[in-house]
């Protein structure tokens, strides 16, 4: 095994878990999801001797992982919606209860696709409104748009909801 191969391999193995959650939240099935990822890790194999920069590879990730999911979505590759009902994998933060995590998700699901982009980035993947602008090649006013409309779409599907408080 070549040394960019074994490096590689070792990325993969610390991050993919890390994106597939970023994945979910983005499309809302597990399925889609793990496609997801597995087109951005063989885009990021294919460029990985190019990439001059691997500590910041992360930024580079999540950016070709959003990126592939709005391309997809114009294309019109997926044409329906399927929310999972399963929870995702990592653990509701104090103070949330699962069944409010489920209905937030199932919410999330169906935002927008570039609101709910922008709304994964800026507060699940906790960037900066200049680094989700640089991800979504977009104005930060734009960021600053999608992301208050994401919200309020998101607490009118939300509104109206017993379990979440």
């Amino acid at each position: 095994m070549s040394e960019r191969d074994a490096a590689f391999q070792e990325y993969f193995a610390a991050r993919s878990d890390v994106m597939r959650g970023t994945a979910y939240l983005l499309c809302g099935d597990w399925h889609r999801a793990e496609d997801l990822v597995q087109t951005t890790f063989t885009k990021i194999y294919l460029a990985w001797r190019r990439i001059q920069r691997h500590e910041a590879m992360d930024a580079y990730t999540r950016q070709t992982l959003v990126r592939t999911y709005l391309s997809e979505r114009r294309r019109g590759w997926f044409r329906f919606e399927a929310v999972s009902e399963e929870l995702a994998d990592s653990p509701a933060p104090p103070g949330v209860f699962p069944e409010e995590r489920m209905v937030l998700l199932e919410a999330l699901a169906k935002v927008p696709p570039k609101q709910r982009a922008c709304l994964v980035l800026r507060y699940w993947e906790d960037l900066s409104i200049e680094q989700t602008a640089e991800i979504l090649k977009c104005s930060e006013g734009t960021v600053k748009s999608q992301a208050a409309r994401g919200l309020q779409t998101l607490r009118g599907l939300l509104v109206g909801q017993e379990r979440v408080r």
